[in-house]
């Protein structure tokens, strides 16, 4: 059955620009889009249903790239403490940070972390996005790790968002590996990553470049593994020093590099030559007070896409609100409402490798699309915050939350 929507202004983003439509119809069929263009080009045909949009802007539906859904507890006391002048140290040596989450993760049932989950995935759809990459990584052991990758799969299943799983188990040293870095190293490449991709629960494969965290070596040994089992991979790279982790996801033709701080001119090269994604995150930067900019210029210089996501985290960025995110963007990185949206759409689409079926509205693609009561699509990074009027369509339905 074939629907028509029309009466509306459209924001394809093909090649990564607003590239409009004005006075525009759709034609979807199936869950994908048939026909776009101008509403005087329509061809004629029979439709099953006729929708008027009344003037709305339609863009791609938002696609959330790099998030961290599932977990247990929250640091909201951790905050309180650090703004009343515990230091970061001392939070961590009371057994705070990252480890309290780990405990916290490992401690909830499935259904717990689901339930908890499924509210924080809520405030995303809300806000007109209709994929989601969701990553594992405060569980660190087999168990753990695959009970929270069970639980992004059941968040795919239940609601009405496209959901890609990512294994981050290379986030952070378990407790049973202190000061062995080595070997949580190999236990990841012999026992997790194979188990958790023979049970189906991943779809990509990440880890965490940093001198906190783990080196290109190390990082590199768990990239040769998800090589073997056919599995893409991406880094967390250049947050907080350069170890030229960013190159090295590149050479292995990464989907992405995330964060990139500190990453350098010869990364961007490196990132341009490979079609590797810069995800930005600058609910991060934001929430960490960083000052250290993204090197902008030669991201734009080199040709890299540049992807925005929220990092929905418990520790360095708890947001909600990927709209919020792209005029964190403008206003942090200083990028045009324009490069914020293919940031949130073709080139997030990208990112999950999901570009050839999502991110644009071009025919073949998937219909999955936001009719936006706004006056351009500039407002969609303008407004900070609040609930914009909106109607969502995933897969050419309607979609009530």
């Amino acid at each position: 059955m074939k629907t028509l929507w029309q009466h509306c202004n459209v924001a394809t983003m093909a090649n990564g620009t607003y590239s409009i439509i004005e006075d525009a119809a759709l034609v979807t069929r199936d869950g994908y889009i048939e026909w776009l263009g101008p509403r005087q080009q329509l061809p004629t045909g029979e439709y099953g249903q006729i929708h008027g949009l009344e003037g709305a802007w339609v863009t791609p539906g938002l696609i959330d790239c790099h998030t961290h859904t599932v977990f247990g507890g929250n640091r909201s006391g951790e905050f309180e403490q650090r703004l009343q002048g515990v230091s970061y140290a001392e939070i961590a040596a009371a057994g705070g940070g990252i480890a309290s989450t780990v405990r916290a993760t490992r401690a909830a049932s499935e259904d717990e972390l689901f339930d908890s989950a499924r509210q924080r995935l809520r405030c995303l759809l809300r806000d007109g996005v209709t994929s989601v990459e969701i990553k594992s990584g405060y569980g660190l052991s087999l168990e753990s790790e695959r009970k929270i990758l069970r639980v992004i799969r059941r968040l795919g299943e239940a609601l009405p968002v496209t959901v890609r799983s990512t294994c981050l188990a290379a986030h952070a040293l378990p407790p049973e590996f202190k000061d062995r870095a080595d070997d949580y190293i190999e236990h990841i490449c012999n026992e997790m990553l194979p188990a958790l991709a023979a049970e189906g629960l991943v779809d990509a494969v990440d880890a965490f470049c940093e001198y906190l965290a783990f080196s290109p070596a190390q990082v590199e040994r768990v990239f040769k593994v998800a090589q073997q089992l056919g599995l893409p991979v991406k880094l967390h790279a250049e947050q907080l020093s350069s170890l030229h982790g960013s190159s090295l996801a590149a050479r292995y033709q990464a989907l992405s590099a995330d964060h990139l701080e500190f990453m350098t001119e010869e990364d961007a090269i490196a990132m341009a030559a490979s079609g590797t994604v810069a995800v930005l995150l600058p609910g991060a930067f934001y929430f960490l007070r960083e000052t250290q900019l993204p090197p902008m210029e030669a991201l734009r210089k080199h040709g890299v896409k540049i992807a925005i996501a929220s990092d929905l985290n418990p520790g360095t960025s708890p947001g909600l609100s990927l709209r919020l995110m792209l005029n964190m963007a403008c206003t942090l990185f200083r990028m045009t409402p324009e490069e914020a949206l293919a940031g949130v759409t073709l080139h997030a689409a990208t990112a999950l490798g999901m570009g050839e079926t999502h991110g644009s509205l071009e025919p073949g693609k998937v219909a999955d699309f936001v009719a936006w009561n706004i006056d351009r699509p500039a407002d969609l990074a303008y407004w900070l915050g609040g609930d914009l009027d909106k109607r969502v369509v995933r897969s050419g339905v309607d979609v009530t939350l």
